[in-house]
């Protein structure tokens, strides 16, 4: 007894004659079919490469469609070649001209005689299958496929559409129940049989010839209606993409066949030198009993899925720049955004980075320049502080200073009087935590010594801004982490807040608050405040700031008691 192998090629004859030689060689007997496109000449030359094995046989030439009956009726006609011609095959392989075995025949042989009675072949019900591509999964058995997919597939769409507008559906046929797998396959001589042998053969074909690629399915639903085990499980290794085209392995990918353990791997790069030497010079006489598990590999595979169409948080760049809304996160790291508290609180950014270790930033989005940490006018990644540079493109900006200082927290000051083209990118990105003191921008003002009326000019701009940003930020589809707080409320008790800010930015253990920034003097800010609503505005945002000295302001360097760790 013995495996028999069926062979489907249309291209690399030559590699597919070197490994029809090597299973031929070692007592398996070989059906080949040819795709009937293949020139007759390079036909005769690939038989007569294999014309002195007595065990191999070719099968009529079939013209072989991706996703058409064509591909089933090749293996048909060659099945009952095998059956008929090699009555000592107890299971029979279904291979591709570009497959490799990736372990010895002796292995294979007496990994099958342990399981006489088992077919291996993936069948599983439509619901179950996670991995069709192009729409069709129930509908590929309902509905009617004339056209070709790939030649004709304004003509495919159409009819597709045309048969679900008038909700044609075709019948089933009494007693199958459809299912989906793999085509390469290995099942029992008696499965085979069975299936070729099957008194209702003729009604399977007439209605799988309009099932939208149906060597997928055919074998895979007929194994169930007759007796024997069947494994729902392939033997040949076989991966795809996110496209659902197949991965094809080169010479670099030697070890991960290896690891996988499989009897045969598809699809092989023909120019895989080192591949076919491997595993074409193997032992044959090694006794590796290892469960085929090409599970093994398929973290590596799903990793690299992953990155080719989510690619890495925050990286972008010229070879794979991500369609609005479908990035795999907008920014690679957490950072930090404080408005106002450069405005209320004296040289804020580097008690900051005292009090946190976070690399504090000015108002990298300010009008004048980029304020990098340190008065850099060049920053990480060659970022420049221009802010003609900086404002053509933002988001940009941001992403390539937060990629390019990954490991290390970023914090920066934002306000209305910055760019606000800006806003609108880290409201959305889960990765921003934002705190914002309202009304701080008129502290600057207040300070000034501008004519009274630019002052009120001043302050209505700005509080247009802030409010527009705050209606932003108080979206119901915001993923920043928000935190507001009026400037009455936050000067009269400033150390809870800061004390949270603290514990929120910190890139070390959180800690008890033990040095407050500086603030600035506010006594007069509230006659301010009146002197703003007697010339006609509103100053809001600032909160219920009492008209006089100002407000009763707690000293940052007097803490509460009831603040505590």
């Amino acid at each position: 007894m013995t495996v028999g192998f069926i062979m489907l090629c249309h291209d690399a004859l030559e590699r597919a004659a070197q490994i029809a030689r090597h299973w031929a060689e070692r007592d398996c007997p070989m059906v080949i079919h040819v795709d009937s496109r293949v020139s007759a000449a390079r036909f005769r030359k690939f038989r007569d490469a294999v014309k002195d094995l007595d065990n191999v046989a070719f099968s009529p030439r079939v013209k072989c469609e991706w996703g058409g009956w064509s591909l089933v009726s090749a293996t048909l006609k060659a099945s009952e070649i095998m059956l008929r011609e090699f009555p000592q095959a107890h299971h029979i392989y279904l291979a591709s001209g570009t497959c490799l075995p990736l372990r010895s025949v002796s292995e294979l042989k007496t990994y099958l005689a342990e399981r006489a009675d088992t077919s291996f072949i993936e069948s599983v019900t439509t619901a179950d299958v996670p991995w069709t591509k192009g729409g069709l999964d129930s509908e590929r058995f309902t509905l009617r496929f004339p056209f070709s997919w790939k030649k004709q597939r304004f003509l495919f769409d159409a009819y597709v559409q045309l048969q679900r507008r008038l909700k044609f559906k075709r019948r089933i046929p009494y007693g199958i129940r459809p299912h989906m797998g793999s085509q390469w396959w290995c099942l029992t001589r008696r499965s085979l049989k069975a299936i070729l042998e099957d008194p209702r053969r003729r009604e399977f074909e007439r209605y799988f010839q309009r099932v939208w690629i149906p060597d997928e399915s055919y074998f895979q639903t007929l194994v169930r209606l007759h007796p024997g085990r069947v494994e729902s499980r392939s033997l040949t290794l076989s991966k795809f993409d996110f496209q659902g085209k197949p991965h094809i392995f080169y010479d670099d990918h030697l070890q991960l066949l290896r690891r996988s353990d499989c009897f045969v791997a598809r699809k092989i790069w023909p120019q895989a030198d080192r591949l076919y030497t491997h595993f074409l010079s193997g032992d044959d006489n090694s006794t590796n009993l290892a469960e085929p598990n090409p599970g093994k590999i398929d973290r590596i595979f799903a990793k690299a899925i992953e990155r080719r169409t989510r690619g890495r948080a925050g990286l972008y760049m010229v070879s794979r720049f991500p369609r609005a809304e479908y990035d795999n996160g907008r920014t690679c790291a957490r950072y930090s955004i404080f408005e106002g508290f450069g405005d209320l609180f004296h040289d804020f950014p580097n008690w900051l980075h005292r009090a946190t270790g976070v690399r504090a930033h000015g108002h990298l989005f300010g009008p004048d320049r980029a304020e990098f940490a340190d008065g850099q006018r060049v920053y990480s990644g060659a970022l420049s502080d221009n802010p003609r540079l900086r404002d053509y493109n933002c988001n940009a900006f941001l992403t390539n200073l937060l990629w390019n200082t990954r490991g290390e927290r970023q914090a920066f000051l934002f306000g209305p009087r910055d760019t606000q083209d800006i806003a609108g990118f880290f409201a959305f990105d889960p990765n921003a935590e934002i705190k914002v003191v309202t009304g701080a921008w008129a502290v600057p003002l207040f300070q000034s010594d501008a004519p009274f009326s630019e002052i009120r000019r001043e302050a209505a701009r700005l509080q247009k801004i802030e409010s527009a940003h705050l209606n932003l930020l108080r979206g119901p589809h915001v993923k920043a982490r928000v935190s507001i707080w009026s400037m009455a409320d936050f000067v009269e008790a400033p150390l809870e807040p800061l004390q949270g800010l603290v514990e929120d930015t910190g890139t070390w253990n959180a800690r008890k608050l033990t040095e407050a920034p500086r603030m600035k003097e506010l006594t007069g800010f509230g006659q301010f405040l009146q002197n703003l609503k007697n010339e006609g505005m509103n100053p809001y945002m600032m909160g219920d700031f009492p008209s006089g000295d100002g407000p009763d302001v707690e000293k940052p360097d007097i803490r509460k008691p009831y603040i505590v760790r």
